[in-house]
């Protein structure tokens, strides 16, 4: 049996992993959707439900699925172009929630590929919800002109708090143990700091060390 399910559909930076895993075997294949599928001009038409198509077939290949395989599909929306398609070349299909190894593996494809990007692994690790939009957002904010190319522009909760004014002063950094969401490292408390503010759907504060 294949098993199909999808990761980081919901997280403001990256495009969005497909993974596919044989259950009896554990054989694994993923790719990524490309961020320009979700771009102002093409999101709107819903190519990246397309590509989830072109992932499939590829790994259905990759796996050796055979056409009478059974295959399970996570309930989600990702999946709405692939379930016509399966069933238009005869593969029996059916939605479901995904659980265990398979959910388990995407999710964890998806963490590594955003940490490649530049996405702390702090925020990963410590956080309940580390693809939380308002969160990213933050860390969008303390280095914007290099962090928007990575985020999903085609949304539109990007539309509506993707151009927000920030008001930058200086000040002492306050006796708090906190991460420059720009490099990283360590801010030490009461050296003097970069402080940006901006207000999404609560009002944000940044810290960053001066020469970031």
């Amino acid at each position: 049996m294949i098993q199909i399910d999808d990761s980081g559909s919901g997280s403001l930076i990256g495009g969005t992993c497909i993974g596919m895993m044989r259950a009896e075997t554990g054989e694994y294949y993923h790719d990524i959707i490309p961020l320009k599928y979700y771009s102002k001009s093409n999101f709107p038409k819903k190519k990246y439900l397309h590509h989830v198509v072109k992932i499939v077939e590829k790994g259905l290949g990759v796996l050796g699925a055979f056409q009478k395989e059974p295959i399970q599909i996570c309930q989600g929306y990702m999946f709405d172009k692939l379930r016509p398609w399966l069933t238009k070349n005869h593969y029996p299909w059916h939605s479901t929630q995904i659980t265990g190894l398979l959910q388990d593996t995407v999710e964890e494809t998806f963490e590594k590929y955003t940490i490649s990007l530049g996405f702390p692994q702090q925020y990963i690790k410590y956080t309940k919800y580390p693809f939380h939009f308002h969160r990213i957002l933050r860390w969008v904010y303390a280095d914007y002109e290099h962090r928007e190319r990575l985020c999903k522009v085609g949304w539109k909760s990007w539309q509506k708090y993707g151009k927000i004014p920030l008001e930058i002063r200086y000040d002492n950094m306050p006796n708090k143990h906190y991460h420059c969401l720009k490099c990283g490292k360590t801010l030490e408390p009461g050296t003097k700091v970069k402080i940006l503010r901006f207000t999404s759907n609560k009002p944000n504060i940044i810290y960053l060390h001066m020469e970031c």
